[in-house]
C-alpha cells in the first residue's frame, strides 16, 4: 500500500502516526502515572496541531476567500469549540479521525487515478523517424503524415499507420482489452498504444500524433470528468444547500434551548457534537468515487465511457437497438450462390455485377469485385450510387444495376425471386433481370450469448438493417432478438430510432449498438450510443459515448452489470450515510450522542462509504 502513496499522502500518513501516538500517549500517562489538567493540555494541543494545522489554516483561507461553509470550517468551529469547554481530549480525537478518514479518501481517489492512469501508459514517449537511412529519436508530435517510422521489439507504436515492411505480433491489450496477440505484415493497419512484441516494423504514418488512436482514447478518459451524473450533480447541490441548513439548525440548539431551559454550554456543546456529525463528506466522495472507480474499471476492459452520466444512463436501459452487419455479424462476406437467368452464365453474371460495382466501395461490392476482378473502370460511366438501394452505371451502351429486390424490380419486367434468407444482390441490364447472387455474412458466436444475457438482465433487444426481411428474420432467430426493423435506408434508421425512444417509459433509455462508421447518426441520437469494433475510427470516437475498443460483443453485458453494480452502490451509501447522519443528529440535539458517536457518523460513515465505494473497481461477473 505505502509504495502507491504519493509524497503528500506518505506526509500525511506520518503526521497521523505521530499524532495517534502523541495522543496515545496521554491515555497511557493517564492510567499509569495521572496527570494534571495544565500537561494534559499541553500533550493533547500538541496531538492536535500535529495533526489539524492544515485543516485550520485551510479554514482561515477559504474564510478569506469567502467559501465560509465546507467541511474544514465545521471541523474546526466543532474542535476549537470543544477546547473552549475543556474537552481537549475530544478536540484532538475528532481532528486525528478526521484526518485518517481524509487519508482513506485520498488513497482511493489514488488509487481510482491509477487505474486510469494505467490506461495513460499506452501514450508513447518517442518516435524512431527515418531520415535519409538514419533514425533519429523525435517526440511523436514531430513526425508528419507519409513520414516513416521504425518500431523496435518491446517499443510502442507511437503514431498510427500502415507496415510497409517487416511482421511481428502486437499486444493491444492496454486499446482493446484482449490479451490474444495481433498478427500483423505488410499492408496491415497498426495502432499508436500497441505494442511491437517481436519483429522490427517499418511504418508509414498515416494520422499526425492529434489525431491518433491514442490521443482520442487519452481525450476521451481525461473529458469523462467533465460528464457527470443525476447522482453527483445532486450530490454538489445537496452539499451547497444543506451544509447552510445544518449550521443554521446548530445555532439553534445552542441558542434556543438555553433561552427556554439555561445551561448554555451544554446546549453549546450538542450544537458542536451537530456541527460534526453534519459534514456531508461521506457523500460528497463516495458518489464521485464510485462513479470514478467504474469508468476505471471499465476502462482496463476495452470499455471507454466518456462520462458518469452514459453510466448511469446505461443503467437505466429498456431497449438495446443492434445494427446487424458487422455488429451482430462478422462482416466477412463470402458468395454462397450464383444463380444466374437464361441467356448468362455464372461468370458472365459476376462480370456484370464486377462492372456495376467497380467504383463502389460497399464490402458487399468488395466481395463481388474480388471474385471477378475488372482491371480497368475504362468504358464505364454514369456511376450512381442509390443510397440504401444499389448503384447504377453505364457501361457499353447499357444501364446496369445492382441491388436489393425493391430497387431493381422498378426496372424490369420479369418477377425476382423472393430472397432465402442470405443477403442478395439482384443484377438487371436494361430492363433484363439477369440474376441474383447470394452473399452471407456469418453471425458472430457471441451474439446469441450476449442477447441472452440481456434478456436475463430485463432488457428487450432490436435489430435495425437495411438488408430484406428474410435476412434480417434469420439474424433475429439465431441471435434471439425480440424486434426487427428491415429494409431500412440510413434515414429510415434514423426515424425508426426516433419512434422507439418517444414509446420509452419515464427516467428509462435507449441504447443503439453500431460498428461506429456509418451509424454515427443513429449513434448521436440515441439515449446512449454504443460503438462497436471501433478500434482506430474517429467516426465511433466521436459519435458514440461508449466505445467498444474490440469487436467483442460479449463487453456489451459487463458494461451493463457495471453500470448495475455502480447505481446500486451509489444507492447504498446515500441512504446509509442520510440515515445514520440524521438519526445521530437527532440524537445529539436531545443529548443521547457524544463527541465519540459524533466522529462515527461523519468520519465512520465516510470510512465505510469509501469501503462500499471501492467494490466498483472490480467488475462483477457476467453469466453467458
Amino acid at each position: 500500500m505505502i509504495k502507491n502513496l504519493s509524497k503528500a499522502q506518505r506526509h500525511m500518513l506520518l503526521r497521523i502516526i505521530i499524532g495517534a501516538t502523541i495522543f496515545a500517549s496521554y491515555y497511557v500517562a493517564k492510567l499509569s502515572v495521572g496527570i494534571n489538567n495544565t500537561v494534559a493540555f499541553l500533550i493533547l494541543t500538541l496531538a492536535y496541531v500535529v495533526l489539524g494545522y492544515d485543516v485550520v489554516y485551510s479554514a482561515i483561507k477559504n474564510i478569506c476567500k469567502g467559501k465560509l461553509l465546507d467541511e474544514k470550517f465545521l471541523m474546526c468551529i466543532a474542535t476549537l469549540g470543544a477546547y473552549a469547554l475543556g474537552d481537549f481530549s475530544e478536540a484532538a480525537a475528532v481532528m486525528l479521525f478526521y484526518q485518517t478518514g481524509e487519508f482513506f479518501q485520498g488513497y482511493a481517489v489514488g488509487k481510482s487515478r491509477r487505474s486510469i492512469k494505467e490506461l495513460m501508459n499506452i501514450c508513447p514517449e518517442y518516435a524512431n523517424l527515418e531520415l535519409d537511412g538514419t533514425l533519429k529519436r523525435v517526440d511523436p508530435y514531430e513526425v508528419e503524415i507519409g513520414d516513416v517510422v521504425v518500431v523496435k521489439p518491446g517499443e510502442k507504436i507511437p503514431l498510427d499507420g500502415v507496415v510497409t515492411e517487416g511482421s511481428s505480433f502486437l499486444d493491444t491489450s492496454s486499446l482493446t482489452g484482449e490479451s490474444v496477440k495481433r498478427e500483423v505484415g505488410v499492408g496491415a493497419s497498426v495502432f499508436s498504444g500497441s505494442i511491437n512484441l517481436k519483429g522490427v516494423l517499418r511504418i508509414k504514418v498515416t494520422k499526425d500524433f492529434d489525431n491518433s488512436t491514442v490521443s482520442r482514447i487519452l481525450e476521451l478518459v481525461e473529458n469523462s470528468a467533465f460528464n457527470k451524473s443525476k447522482s453527483e450533480d445532486f450530490i454538489t447541490r445537496f452539499a451547497r444547500v444543506y451544509t447552510p441548513i445544518v449550521v443554521v439548525c446548530a445555532l439553534i440548539v445552542a441558542i434556543v434551548p438555553s433561552l427556554i431551559f439555561g445551561s448554555f454550554a451544554l446546549w453549546l456543546k450538542r450544537a458542536l457534537i451537530f456541527l460534526v456529525i453534519s459534514c456531508p463528506c461521506a457523500l460528497v466522495i463516495s458518489v464521485p468515487l464510485s462513479f470514478f472507480a467504474s469508468i476505471g474499471c471499465a476502462s482496463k476492459l476495452g470499455i471507454l465511457i466518456k462520462g458518469s452520466n452514459w453510466l448511469e444512463a446505461l443503467g437505466r436501459a429498456q431497449t438495446v437497438v443492434f445494427d446487424k452487419t458487422g455488429t451482430l455479424t462478422k462482416g466477412n462476406f463470402a458468395i454462397t450462390a450464383i444463380c444466374p437467368c437464361s441467356g448468362v452464365d455464372s461468370d458472365q453474371l459476376l462480370k456484370i455485377a464486377s462492372v456495376c460495382e467497380f467504383y463502389s466501395d460497399h464490402p458487399i461490392a468488395e466481395v463481388i469485385k474480388e471474385r471477378s476482378p475488372v482491371l480497368s473502370g475504362e468504358g464505364i460511366s454514369g456511376f450512381e450510387v442509390i443510397a440504401g438501394c444499389g448503384v447504377k452505371a453505364e457501361y457499353d451502351g447499357k444501364t446496369l444495376r445492382c441491388g436489393n429486390s425493391g430497387f431493381v424490380s422498378q426496372f424490369v419486367a420479369s418477377n425476382i425471386p423472393e430472397s432465402s434468407g442470405a443477403t442478395v444482390v439482384h443484377v438487371s441490364c436494361d430492363n433484363s433481370y439477369l440474376g441474383y447472387i447470394e452473399i452471407s455474412d456469418e453471425i458472430k458466436p457471441e451474439s446469441a450469448r450476449t442477447v441472452a444475457a440481456l434478456k436475463r438482465m430485463g432488457i428487450k433487444t432490436a435489430i435495425f438493417t437495411g438488408d430484406s426481411r428474410q435476412t434480417g428474420e434469420l439474424v433475429a432467430k439465431k441471435t434471439g432478438c425480440d424486434m426487427l426493423r428491415s429494409e431500412l435506408l440510413p434515414q429510415d434508421k434514423t426515424s425508426a430510432l426516433a419512434e422507439l425512444i418517444g414509446k420509452k417509459a419515464k427516467n428509462k433509455s435507449v441504447v443503439f449498438v453500431g460498428d461506429g462508421i456509418n451509424d454515427a447518426p443513429v449513434l448521436s441520437l440515441a439515449d446512449v450510443g454504443i460503438a462497436m469494433g471501433s478500434l482506430g475510427s474517429d467516426a465511433a470516437i466521436e459519435a458514440a459515448d461508449i466505445v467498444i475498443m474490440d469487436d467483442n460483443l460479449a463487453k456489451i453485458p459487463l458494461a451493463f452489470s457495471i453500470c448495475k453494480k455502480t447505481d446500486s452502490i451509489v444507492k447504498q451509501n446515500v441512504i446509509f450515510s442520510i440515515s445514520v447522519k440524521v438519526g445521530v443528529m437527532a440524537l445529539a440535539a436531545f443529548g443521547f450522542a457524544n463527541m465519540w458517536a459524533a466522529v462515527f457518523a461523519d468520519v465512520g460513515v465516510a470510512f465505510i462509504a469509501i469501503l462500499n465505494a471501492f467494490r466498483a473497481f472490480r467488475h462483477p461477473p457476467i453469466k453467458m
